[in-house]
Parts: C-alpha cells; sequence; structure tokens
C-alpha cells in the first residue's frame, strides 16, 4: 500500500505535537475576560517582536486580533517555526513565571492585539482562576517538554559525544530543564567551521554556542548558566522572609508550602534542582506512584511548583558563608558570585555531596570516564559497552537496573558481603534476576589507568578476602559509595553538628514557646531538614515530609520575631 501523504492540519498538529489540544488551547471569550484584570492590551505592527530568545520574557500574551510566528533558533542562525498562535491562543511557557529569558522568538504577522500579563500577575492568575490556571499551567510545562524534545532551541554545544565534558554540561543543563543540543564537528560543516574559525585548544573544548550568537570555550556550568540568564541578578535586592539553601526534595518542599502560604521565599542550589534523588533513574516506593517516577520528573513537579507560587529560584548559586551575627536584624548568605542576600530566617537543606573513595587517580578521570550519576546521557556515552558500578544502597541499585538497559555488562562491586542490610529488597530481586548484572561482593576498586587521551581504559580491583590484583578493561566506572553532608558553609555561625557533620536539630536551648523545635538548630531561626539533619530517615518522603513540616515553625519564628522587634 502506496505511503499516505498528510494533509489534514490536525493531523499534521498532531504528529508534532502528541498532546497538540492541551499544549495550545484555544481560551473561550469569556475566559479572556476573566482574565483581563491581570494584564493591559497592547499592539504590535507587522514583523514587530513580542518576545526574542535570550531576552527577558515581559510574561504571557493572550492573542485578541491577528497572528504571532513563533519560531526557534540557536546560535548557529538555524530557525526552525514552531507554531502559528491566533485570536484565543496564549503565548508563554514555563520560564515566563519567574521572567527568565524567552528560550524562542515570537513576531507579529500582520497588526496584532494582545493582552500582556506580566509575571507575577501570570501567578496570581494561576492561583486566584483554579481550573482556568491549571490548563494554563499543563500547556507551559508541556511546550517546555516540547523544546526540550525537540532538540534545536537553546546552546549549541560543539565536540565530540564521546568527550566527557560535553556530558557533564548535557547533564547540568538537562538537570536544570534547560533545552540544548551537540553538535560534532566531524560530521556538521557550520560547527566544523565555527572550530577552525576560534581554534581551540583541547582543553577549550567544548564550545558553547549561546543562542545570541555568543562563544563560551568550555565554560563552567556557573559561567553558562550566567551567560544563558539562568542566574537573576535581583535577588540580592530583595528580603526575603526565608532563604532555603538546597533544592533538593526537602529544600523544594519548604518552598512550595512556604510560598504557597504567603511567604517571600529564595531557594539556591550550588548545582541543580532535585539534588541526589533528582538524579535517581527511578523511585518505586514513593507513596502514590505505583508504576515509579524518575527523580528527574518528581523534582522538576515540585519546581514548577515553586515557581507558580513565587518562589525565587537561584541554579547554580553556591552559597559560601552564613553570618548569623544579625547586626541589622537578618540573617545573610554570602554566594561565590560574590552577593550577599538577606532573610528573616535560613532553612538548612544542602543535602549531602558524592562521596570520593580513596581511588588513585580518581580526580583526573571524573568527566572522563568517572561518573556519580547515572542519566540516559551516560548510558548513551557507554551503550553496548561494559561498565563497573560501585556501591550497595537504593541509589546504586536503581542506577545498576537502569544501566543494564543500555550496556553489556554491569559489574556491580560490593565492599560488603551482601545486599539485604543496605538495598531495598525489590530492588535486590530485580537485580538478581537482571542477566548482565554480576554481583562481586567484598571487592574494591584500587587503581584507575587511562590512555594517551586521559580517558579512563582499565580499572585494577582486588577482593578485600585475598590480596591479588586484577584489571578490568572498562571506559566508565559509576560510584554510588555514600555521601557526606553539605555544611561546610555553615563553620562559623554558631549552628553546631554531630561527629559526622550533619547539623543537630531539637536542642536550641532557649526559652519560649517554641522550646525544642525538633527542626531548629542551636541558632533560633536556622533550621535544618532532609538528609543533612542529623537523624533524619534519608528518604525521599521522609525529606518532603520534612520540608513541609518546617514551615509551622518559620512561622512560628517570624511572628515571635515580629513581635519581639514591635
Amino acid at each position: 500500500m502506496a505511503a499516505e501523504t498528510i494533509t489534514n492540519p490536525i493531523s499534521a498538529r498532531s504528529l508534532a505535537f502528541p498532546r497538540h489540544e492541551q499544549t495550545f488551547p484555544t481560551l473561550t471569550e469569556h475566559e479572556i475576560e476573566r482574565m483581563r484584570r491581570f494584564g493591559d492590551v497592547r499592539r504590535y505592527s507587522d514583523g514587530e517582536a513580542l518576545f526574542e530568545t535570550g531576552k527577558p520574557g515581559p510574561g504571557m500574551f493572550v492573542v485578541l486580533s491577528g497572528t504571532v510566528a513563533i519560531t526557534q533558533r540557536d546560535g548557529l542562525g538555524h530557525v526552525s517555526p514552531v507554531i502559528d498562535q491566533g485570536p484565543g491562543q496564549f503565548l508563554a511557557e514555563i520560564a515566563q513565571l519567574s521572567g527568565r529569558p524567552a528560550l524562542v522568538d515570537g513576531h507579529a504577522e500582520g497588526e496584532v492585539e494582545a493582552l500582556l500579563i506580566p509575571p507575577d500577575r501570570l501567578r496570581a492568575l494561576l492561583v486566584a482562576e483554579a481550573e482556568l490556571g491549571e490548563r494554563i499551567m499543563r500547556a507551559l510545562i508541556l511546550r517546555r517538554v516540547n523544546l526540550i524534545q525537540g532538540g534545536i532551541s537553546g546552546p549549541v554545544l560543539i565536540g565530540s559525544p564521546s568527550l566527557g565534558r560535553i556530558a557533564q554540561l548535557q547533564n547540568f543543563l538537562a538537570r536544570n530543564g534547560q533545552p540544548h543540543h551537540v553538535v560534532d564537528p566531524a560530521t556538521d560543516k557550520d560547527a566544523a567551521d565555527l572550530v577552525a574559525r576560534y581554534s581551540p585548544t583541547r582543553a577549550e573544548l567544548p564550545l558553547v554556542v549561546c543562542p545570541n550568537g555568543n562563544v563560551l570555550r568550555n565554560p563552567s556550568e556557573t559561567a553558562l548558566a550566567m551567560a544563558m540568564g539562568m542566574i537573576g541578578d535581583h535577588a540580592h535586592d530583595r528580603l526575603y522572609d526565608v532563604a532555603v539553601v538546597g533544592s533538593g526534595p526537602a529544600g523544594l518542599a519548604t518552598a512550595v508550602y512556604a510560598a504557597s502560604e504567603g511567604l517571600s521565599v529564595a531557594v539556591l542550589d550550588s548545582r541543580a534542582f532535585g539534588g541526589q534523588a533528582g538524579a535517581s533513574a527511578r523511585i518505586e516506593n514513593y507513596l502514590g506512584f505505583p508504576t515509579g517516577i524518575s527523580g528527574q520528573a518528581l523534582a522538576g513537579r515540585a519546581f514548577n511548583q515553586a515557581q507558580k507560587f513565587g518562589a525565587d529560584i537561584l541554579i547554580p548559586v553556591s552559597v559560601r558563608s552564613l553570618d548569623c551575627s544579625k547586626r541589622d536584624g537578618l540573617f545573610s548568605l554570602a554566594t561565590e558570585c560574590g552577593h550577599i542576600l538577606r532573610a528573616r530566617s535560613i532553612v538548612v537543606a544542602s543535602g549531602a555531596r558524592y562521596r570520593r573513595p580513596g581511588i588513585e587517580s580518581l580526580e583526573a578521570f571524573e568527566g572522563r570516564g568517572v561518573w556519580y550519576w547515572a542519566s540516559p546521557i551516560e548510558a548513551k556515552l557507554c551503550a553496548g559497552q561494559d561498565v563497573v558500578l560501585v556501591g550497595g544502597g537504593n541509589s546504586a541499585g536503581q542506577a545498576a537496573v537502569f544501566l543494564s538497559g543500555h550496556v553489556r555488562k554491569v559489574y556491580m562491586m560490593i565492599r560488603g558481603g551482601g545486599l539485604g542490610a543496605s538495598m531495598s529488597r525489590y530492588l535486590i530481586e530485580r537485580i538478581e534476576a537482571t542477566p548482565n548484572i554480576e554481583l562481586m561482593f567484598n571487592t574494591e576498586i584500587t587503581a584507575l589507568e587511562g590512555g594517551e587521551d586521559s580517558t579512563l581504559q582499565r580499572v585494577r580491583w582486588k577482593s578485600r578476602l585475598a590480596p591479588e590484583q586484577h584489571t578490568l578493561d572498562v571506559n566508565n566506572v559509576f560510584l554510588f559509595v555514600g555521601a557526606d553532608p553539605a555544611t561546610g558553609w555553615l563553620e562559623g555561625c554558631g549552628v553546631k553538628v554531630d561527629r559526622g557533620g550533619f547539623v543537630i536539630t531539637g536542642q536550641n536551648g532557649h526559652d519560649g514557646p517554641r522550646q525544642g523545635q525538633s527542626l531548629e538548630t542551636t541558632v533560633p531561626g536556622v533550621f535544618a531538614v532532609g538528609d543533612v539533619r542529623s537523624g533524619s530517615v534519608k528518604r525521599v518522603g521522609g525529606a518532603i515530609g520534612e520540608g513541609a513540616q518546617v514551615v509551622a515553625a518559620l512561622h512560628g519564628f517570624l511572628a515571635d520575631n515580629a513581635n519581639s522587634t514591635a
């Protein structure tokens, strides 16, 4: 049977956008009338830009008359049409909740009249108009998903896909929900011409081309984020009710519940939302998700929810220190980028950092074959190969099962003699039933070896029960050997930690009705939640519960503080 040409425009749209009606809904006249109080009517002439890629978006547009053409472009000059939007349709995606730079271009085709709703009023609309807000929020999220899956907009990473640094930047962008794509100069002429023009050394690869055409040479994650406008510059000018350090499950839960209850909230994280949980390939024992959910999906929902309620999320922003002297009655957070953020209260949700075992030459191979997470990016990098995975906890088990679907074989090295004491039973059963996962108990890596290109080529390992050394020829090693609390930034501020470095709570020792607050640290007004807290459960559900619980304590502290200064 001959192939059928699709001429029905609705069918064509359905292929381009599988959930087209939800992604690009048309509003009724009654719905538009309800929205008018949140914005102002603007008029645009033919060809005029309503918003441009890389520039802060002014908010959400509701088209009243005329047509707006939406296109996406990258720094190499490639332009691709997305869709045309007409009367009754709205123009925005998730970035417009916080006034972040637009990821697409919108130009008027003929005369256009539109209702412009700025970010703060858009958030107010989503809360005030529950049913309508749900439709709009779903569309904003689906549009971002389509941009990510489309692989056209956003920065262009130029370099060999096998380059470890490419994988690191890809992981950073993917974890933060940022569209991007990789171009190999060996197969793409435009990329090859750019490399020839800039003549980067090996240390300067990959090149990153931003949508505005700026070219970065092997940028740090912070430098890339600043070039893309991911980090705003207004937070240090504001005074917040609460500053949350860390955007894992506990930090995001705090942000959602605190912001939804009217508190002004800033969330800071050094790398990506979701924390270690965000890197989990699949969480199957979290309440309410019988088929499981990826850590990225769970964290992404919470991230969008926090923005909906007005939380300012600053990623990647590393906190250098906390000043608890309160000389002006406020806490001060000093960031690595040189700014000071002030808040009336602090929530420590900085979680833990991946532990680096004492393996010879480990640092030299980080990003060149040694990984501390297993995402689809790393899985693609080592597809069809043998890999080594070290660890015996739930995170290691989830990663092993995920990788087994992509690689030839997973050598799973565990220091102990079994998994029963450290891993959930359902994961143990799944691992034992997976033929290409080989369990190697009582083993440890002793050294890593590489080639002339500085990439990993083999590992040396031994049994803890025998002195002989062995080798495995592998190019990728995944380390899931636990984590250490990220509390270095608390040194000198009076917040006490236990011998392991975890924050002690519930022993503040001050008088008053809040005495013995279970989540308050030894400094009144500073609270700790999630994995960073001494005695916490170290589970996603537990972290989210503590994030919700701490909000009541925040209200109590802020009320007491207001009464004492009245």
